[in-house]
């Protein structure tokens, strides 16, 4: 008998005790986490490994130095060759996710993090918390909504709410949405819980999980997550919520998870939870389906439209006399506000800039 066919045999008892002991047949989930790295050192990664191993539901490889423990170690002495072992195991399929710090994702990849959120201690995906979905701006945000709903399902939420955060380019971003839904892709908008309601999500939304999905650029996404991690802690260790989250883009092949270097034992659990539940229900299988039903809804049309056309030359026009000013119009980008002030004053209304409380405004008579 070869010791191929011998190790087949072994697991497959292995398989059989394991699921008469969980009651779970087939094959247990398994997640790798990179242990070098941490602010906190070694120990910190893998208490957080063991305390996520705890529950019995998936497998937890670490993939670092040696340590003593009972969880399975590949070794690995520097970032670089621990990095590499990670793709190794997840191409090989020996685990199914990983988990790591200080990953680079190419350009058109961008994380979608998951805190817990302070009022009513609900968790919210954030998308997105690093990297570059597109280096147009309204653009990444676009596809920044698009993989945080995917990973919303990917953890089992079936119709995740979307809620996008009053930035730069919030305005934008939710018409390239509407657009999608009413070409027939289905989207819950989220709606804030501030008395004029709406999907422009305000600061209180944050606070308290005012939608499954909050949309956001990557920078203010970073602190974001800095912030719901460690507010209790003083901020050099996070101690609350699941790390900055998967890679998503729609090309992706491994489910591959970003912590911060702050991130303490609780975060370190959360982060291995979460990365086994996205192994479990593929998540790149999400990804690839929801990209199949967003191109049946005009995604490549509304992309093309984020390329940006040269500016035209301001023409010579006689401004109307100034007014009294009370009257405003909402909705406006703060990257087109002088723009669109301008266009009135040339069509003969007078009108200026401004910034209301939900964000940039245009102000122009009653009249």
């Amino acid at each position: 008998m070869s010791l191929d066919i011998k190790k087949m045999i072994g697991e497959s008892f292995l398989d059989i005790a394991n699921a008469m002991e969980t009651g779970t047949f087939g094959k247990k989930i398994c997640v790798g986490i990179t242990t070098i790295g941490s602010e906190h050192g070694v120990e910190n990664i893998v208490k957080g490994a063991e305390k996520a191993a705890l529950s019995g539901d998936f497998d937890v490889v670490l993939i670092g130095p040696k340590v003593e423990t009972a969880l399975r170690v590949v070794e690995a002495n520097t970032e670089e060759e621990a990095h590499k072992k990670m793709e190794e195991l997840i191409d090989s399929k020996e685990i199914n996710s990983a988990v790591t710090m200080h990953y680079s994702f190419p350009i058109g990849t961008s994380t979608i993090g998951r805190v817990v959120t302070p009022a009513f201690g609900n968790d919210m995906l954030i998308g997105t918390t690093t990297g570059t979905s597109a280096t147009n701006r309204t653009e990444a945000m676009f596809k920044n909504s698009l993989y945080g709903i995917a990973t919303a399902k990917a953890i089992g939420i079936a119709n995740p709410s979307v809620g996008i955060l009053n930035v730069d380019s919030s305005r934008a971003v939710e018409r390239s949405l509407r657009k999608l839904a009413d070409n027939g892709y289905a989207i819950n908008f989220g709606e804030s819980k501030r008395a004029d309601g709406g999907t422009i999500m305000r600061g209180n939304d944050l606070l308290m999980g005012s939608s499954d999905v909050m949309v956001t650029d990557s920078l203010t996404g970073n602190i974001l997550m800095k912030m719901f991690s460690s507010y209790s802690t003083g901020g050099s260790y996070e101690a609350s919520g699941y790390g900055y989250g998967p890679g998503v883009s729609f090309d992706m092949k491994r489910t591959i998870l970003i912590l911060s270097r702050a991130s303490g034992v609780p975060v370190v659990e959360g982060a291995i939870k979460y990365a086994a539940l996205l192994g479990k229900n593929d998540l790149a299988a999400i990804v690839s389906k929801e990209y199949e039903m967003i191109k049946k809804a005009g995604y490549e049309e509304i992309l093309a439209g984020f390329v940006e056309a040269p500016k035209k030359p301001v023409e010579e026009f006689v401004k109307p006399e100034k007014e009294v000013v009370t009257a405003q119009i909402s909705g406006i980008d703060i990257m087109d506000l002088d723009d669109a002030a301008l266009e009135l004053m040339r069509n003969g209304i007078y009108a200026e800039a401004g910034m209301g409380c939900t964000g940039p405004i245009i102000l122009v008579n009653d009249a």
